[in-house]
C-alpha cells in the first residue's frame, strides 16, 4: 500500500495534479518517471516501425516467390508453344527437302526445260528403269514422256470451271445470309449449306461418275455433240458444288464483321440496301472475300478423288470441257500406286510434280496476300 501511495504521488507530480510540498526524492522520482514514459513511448514507436518493415520484407519475399512461380509457368507455356510452332515449321521444311532431293534426282535425268515445256505426259515409259543407269538412247526415248504442260493445264481448267460455279453461288448465298435472311432462315439454311463441306469427296466422285457424267453425255448426244463419259465439265461442276460452303460461310462471316456504322452512314445519305451492299459492305469485306476464294482455289487444286472418278486419267492438252483430262494431284497418286523401282524416273516424277505444285501454290498465295494487303490499306 505504501508503494502504491508513493507511485500515485509520483504520477500526480508528473501530471501536475499534486498540491502541497514536494520533497527532493519525490521530485527526482517524477523526473525519472517522465524519462521512463518517454523511453517506453519511443520503444513502442520503434517496435511498430520494426514490425511494419518486417511485414513489408516478408510480403515482398512472398510476392517474389509467386512471381518466380508465374515466370516458371510462363516459361513452360512459351516452351510448349514454341515447340509446337517448331514442329509445324520443321515438318514443312522436311516435306520441302524430301521433295527437293528426289526432284533433283529426277532433273538430273530429265531436263528441266523438257519437263516444264513438254506437251506429252507418258510416265509409263519409265516403269522399271533405274535413273542411275539410264543410257543416252533411253533418255532420247524418255525426254518427251514427262511434259508438265498437260497436267498444269488440266488442273487450271478444272479449277476454273469449279470457281465459275462456286464463286457466284457461294458469294451470293453469303451476301443473302448476312444481309437479307431472317434469323429463322439463317439458323435453318447455314447448317445445311455447311453440311456440304462435311461430305466425303468420294461421295461427290460417285455422284459425278454415276449421275453427272452420264447426264452430260446423254445431253451432248441429244444435241449431236461428242461427250466423253469422263469430262472436265463434270469434275469441275461437282468440285464447284463441293467448295461452295467454303466461300459462302467465310463470306458470310466476313460480311457480318463489317461495322454496322458503315451501313448506317450509307443509309443516312439515302442509299438503298442493295447500293449499300455493293458500294460499302463488299469493298469493306473484300480482303476476307478474296481470302475465302483463295482458300477455295487451293481446295480445288488439291482435289484428287473427284478428278479420278469424273475427269479421267488421260493427260490431254485440251480446252474442251467435254473431253477427259487429269490434274497434277491425280497423276501423283497414280504414279505412286503399285510396286515399282524407287529410283525410276516415273517414281521420281511424282516428287517433281509435288515440288512444282508447291512452288505454284506459294506464288499464288504470295500474290493473294499482296492483293489482300492492297485492298485492306484502301478500305481500313
Amino acid at each position: 500500500n505504501a508503494a502504491n501511495l508513493l507511485y500515485e504521488k509520483v504520477k500526480s507530480i508528473y501530471s501536475g495534479n499534486f498540491f502541497g510540498d514536494i520533497d527532493f526524492v519525490l521530485k527526482e522520482s517524477a523526473v525519472s518517471y517522465a524519462k521512463f514514459l518517454n523511453l517506453f513511448t519511443n520503444s513502442k514507436i520503434v517496435l511498430v516501425f520494426t514490425l511494419i518493415i518486417a511485414s513489408i520484407i516478408y510480403s515482398l519475399k512472398k510476392i517474389k516467390n509467386n512471381n518466380k512461380a508465374r515466370d516458371d509457368v510462363e516459361f513452360i507455356l512459351k516452351g510448349l508453344l514454341f515447340t509446337s510452332s517448331l514442329i509445324a515449321i520443321l515438318t514443312t521444311i522436311g516435306i520441302i527437302f524430301s521433295l527437293l532431293f528426289e526432284s533433283i534426282k529426277f532433273f538430273s535425268v530429265i531436263n528441266v526445260f523438257d519437263y516444264l515445256f513438254g506437251t506429252n505426259w507418258s510416265p509409263q515409259r519409265a516403269f522399271v528403269r533405274d535413273a542411275t543407269t539410264i543410257t543416252a538412247a533411253e533418255y532420247e526415248e524418255l525426254k518427251d514422256a514427262f511434259g508438265f504442260i498437260p497436267l498444269i493445264a488440266g488442273t487450271a481448267f478444272i479449277a476454273l470451271i469449279a470457281m465459275l460455279v462456286a464463286v457466284p453461288i457461294g458469294l451470293f448465298s453469303g451476301i443473302y445470309m448476312a444481309e437479307y435472311a431472317s434469323i429463322k432462315v439463317r439458323k435453318f439454311s447455314k447448317p445445311i449449306i455447311e453440311i456440304l463441306a462435311g461430305i466425303p469427296t468420294v461421295v461427290y466422285g460417285f455422284f459425278a461418275a454415276l449421275t453427272v457424267g452420264p447426264f452430260f453425255r446423254e445431253l451432248g448426244e441429244s444435241l449431236g455433240l461428242t461427250v466423253s463419259s469422263e469430262s472436265a465439265l463434270a469434275a469441275g461442276l461437282i468440285m464447284g458444288i463441293m467448295i461452295i460452303p467454303y466461300i459462302s460461310s467465310l463470306s458470310d462471316d466476313v460480311i457480318n464483321s463489317v461495322p454496322q456504322s458503315l451501313r448506317d452512314a450509307s443509309y443516312a445519305i439515302g442509299a438503298t440496301q442493295s447500293e449499300t451492299i455493293k458500294k460499302v459492305v463488299i469493298p469493306a469485306a473484300l480482303p476476307g472475300i478474296i481470302g475465302s476464294i483463295l482458300l477455295a482455289v487451293s481446295r480445288a487444286i488439291g482435289e484428287t478423288m473427284i478428278v479420278v472418278m469424273a475427269a479421267g486419267l488421260a493427260a490431254n492438252l485440251t480446252i474442251n470441257p467435254l473431253d477427259s483430262t487429269t490434274t497434277i494431284t491425280t497423276q501423283i497418286v497414280m504414279i505412286l500406286v503399285g510396286d515399282q523401282e524407287f529410283n525410276s524416273p516415273k517414281t521420281q516424277s511424282a516428287f517433281a510434280l509435288g515440288l512444282t505444285l508447291f512452288i505454284a501454290t506459294l506464288i499464288l498465295n504470295y500474290i493473294a496476300l499482296r492483293v489482300v494487303k492492297k485492298y485492306r490499306e484502301k478500305y481500313e
